[in-house]
């Protein structure tokens, strides 16, 4: 591994508490990075010996996502959840991740969204039909519930609807952990006899136990070739098309890595319900405070589908007010806030050597408010995604799925998911914030509202 031998760094903060500034960023990671924006496109700090490249322009993003993404693996932060995710999509890296993707591709097709969105619209109605008039909820709690019940019947053909709240609750110790792994110490924290330690192995110990349930079933039903699957019913289903495939099974069809399936469910478990819940929560917070945007949205569903009528798959490229507000979300409250690189080799960047073993941080949260590329970058705007300024924009200065070879597989997925739960619930039902409630941004490894979405529901229409 080659290292360069003298360094010219970009701009940037100097520190003589390397330990201060680490343990400030643990606590405002996002306040950090805006301080240090102002550095320039690229700048450079460092966390003790560790030194950190920021990225604020599309073309270094580009550069390092897609131009270059070879010379770059996943960051040290993302590798520690290789103790949750093990080997899976997200955690893997170069012949291993490619194959992965390659073989769980197929249950992304279009055929399969057309079936999975008959899942979806019926656990968005059920929860929806559940609701009472000036009942007042955490919608960001419910949302996370709704989106764990689909992706588990969607993509696993498994219905844990009656377990979702507690499966929510393990997720979010899960969540949690991976952020405390990242502190100073963490290793040795961890090994201590606290209660949140205790928390975090009974919360693993409980999802592997649910995930080994449904794998288990699905094996003695399983088909034996990818080719014989079946288009429209559970057998494509995401666990049944590993299991059908070659590279995973012996040459009799017998299952002969299992752990390999393991990793890649709790991968998609975790990541398939975490980005939409909290898309769906900030879209309906962003409605609630923006009353001309949500009677534009109001007019849409109701011309398009009436009183009376669910939406279809079909239908969601005509919700195109719903499609701009989701974007302009997934704009200002990009569930995935931030990317993170690790440098394998040397490498040129702006002008700057990169060296071997530097940690690479991207945010879509900063690059999302960039008033270079969008006017008025704090105000909800929907409208301005329009066909031109789609068009117009540098590709990397909205990414909220990230880019290049790693980009998120289930895009579409959590596209159809958000665009009918939004039309679906808005039918039915108007949000208002709970008044006093605190909106507080907690940018773990999505971007959660810290204290949860307390909101008051107004019947819209029977």
């Amino acid at each position: 591994m080659k290292r360069a031998t003298s360094m010219d760094y970009p701009p940037g903060p100097t520190q003589k508490l390397p330990l201060f500034q680490f343990l400030n960023f643990l606590r405002d990671p996002i306040g950090v990075l805006v301080d240090i924006s102002r550095y320039g496109d690229i700048s450079h700090f460092k966390f003790g010996n560790q030194h950190i490249y920021f990225l604020n322009h599309p073309d270094y993003i580009r550069d390092v996502l897609v131009t270059y993404n070879t010379n770059f693996i996943k960051s040290r932060g993302l590798q520690l959840t290789k103790k949750v995710l093990g080997e899976g999509l997200l955690t893997s890296e170069g012949t291993t991740h490619r194959n992965q993707r390659q073989l769980i591709h197929p249950a992304f097709n279009q055929d399969r969204l057309t079936t999975y969105a008959t899942t979806m619209t019926e656990y968005i109605l059920r929860i929806s039909n559940r609701w009472k008039d000036d009942d007042t909820l955490d919608v960001h709690k419910e949302f996370m519930q709704l989106t764990l019940a689909i992706v588990c019947k969607a993509l696993f053909g498994f219905d844990i609807e009656s377990e979702a709240e507690e499966i929510g609750d393990h997720v979010t110790t899960l969540v949690e952990y991976f952020n405390r792994a990242r502190m100073p110490l963490g290793e040795l924290i961890e090994k201590l006899p606290l209660p949140s330690n205790r928390r975090f192995h009974y919360a693993k110990k409980q999802l592997d136990t649910l995930i080994y349930r449904i794998i288990n079933e699905h094996q003695s039903t399983r088909i034996t070739h990818v080719k014989d699957l079946p288009r429209h019913n559970h057998h494509g289903d995401l666990i049944s098309i590993m299991l059908a495939n070659k590279n995973i099974t012996s040459d009799n069809g017998n299952y002969v890595n299992s752990k390999l399936l393991r990793d890649n469910v709790i991968t998609i478990f975790l990541a398939g319900h975490e980005t939409v819940a909290n898309a769906l929560t900030w879209t309906f917070y962003l409605l609630s405070q923006n009353n001309r945007e949500e009677e534009k949205l109001y007019e849409e569903i109701d011309s398009i589908l009436g009183n009376d009528r669910l939406p279809t798959a079909a239908d969601i490229s005509k919700l195109e007010f719903i499609g701009k507000v989701l974007s302009e979300s997934m704009r200002l409250y990009p569930p995935a806030w931030a990317i993170g690189r690790q440098a394998i080799q040397d490498c040129k960047l702006g002008g700057y050597t990169i060296p071997a073993g530097s940690t690479i941080l991207m945010s879509q949260y900063l690059m999302h408010r960039d008033k270079r590329f969008f006017p008025e970058p704090g105000r909800f705007n929907p409208e301005r995604w329009n066909s031109e300024t789609r068009t117009n924009l540098p590709r990397f200065s909205y990414f909220p799925f990230g880019g290049g070879p790693r980009a998120c597989i289930g895009e579409p997925f959590a596209l159809t998911e958000s665009i009918l739960a939004i039309a679906i619930i808005v039918r039915r039902w108007k949000m208002k914030l709970e008044l006093g409630h605190p909106i507080v941004l907690q940018p773990l490894v999505t971007l959660r509202p810290k204290y949860g979405m307390r909101m008051r529901l107004i019947r819209r229409n029977a």
